[in-house]
């Protein structure tokens, strides 16, 4: 198979799951969302050369794309873009999705950086193994992370419905 022909089986098999993980990060932000996505599939692109499938290429492309979503978080905090913090009615914008899911995208958005890629991990319900790979973090860690964030996404939303 063609370094090509790969690069498009794993665009076609994994561009819904890179979407869904950059949305999360994204807090709804579509414009930021398709940036991410096509990032992500442009580092895709470079680094499949040395690929050498030591791991599923599903874990390759999370770590990928986890990590485009960190270096944005960086870059973001370095430039002090406040736009991130605010733009959260994009997420209302999309008519397809049902207003429980907007909030809980919300929700998300208002976690810590790695906190909400986990949770987005975890709602594609990728095994923890898989997840302590991918944010380099242990299982343990990843347990008491997500415990975490699952309470402080209940609070929020809780919150939200008052």
């Amino acid at each position: 198979m063609s370094l090509q022909q790969r690069f498009e089986t794993y665009y076609n098999e994994y561009q819904d799951m890179v979407r869904s993980l950059c949305l999360g990060y994204s807090k709804g932000d579509q414009d930021l969302t398709n940036d991410l996505v096509q990032e992500t599939f442009i580092k895709i692109w470079g680094a499949l050369p040395k690929f050498e499938e030591r791991s599923s290429a599903k874990t390759w492309i999370y770590r990928i794309c986890v990590n485009t979503c960190l270096l944005h978080i960086r870059k973001s905090k370095n430039k002090k873009t406040e736009a991130l913090e605010t733009n959260h009615s994009a997420i209302a914008d999309e008519p397809t999705r049902d207003s429980s899911y907007n909030e809980l995208y919300q929700a998300i958005g208002q976690l810590k950086e790695l906190d909400r890629i986990i949770i987005m991990l975890v709602l594609d319900d990728l095994p923890y193994p898989e997840i302590a790979e991918i944010t380099g973090i242990t299982e343990g860690n990843l347990r008491v992370k997500i415990s975490r964030a699952k309470q402080k996404l209940n609070k929020l939303l809780s919150n939200h419905g008052r």
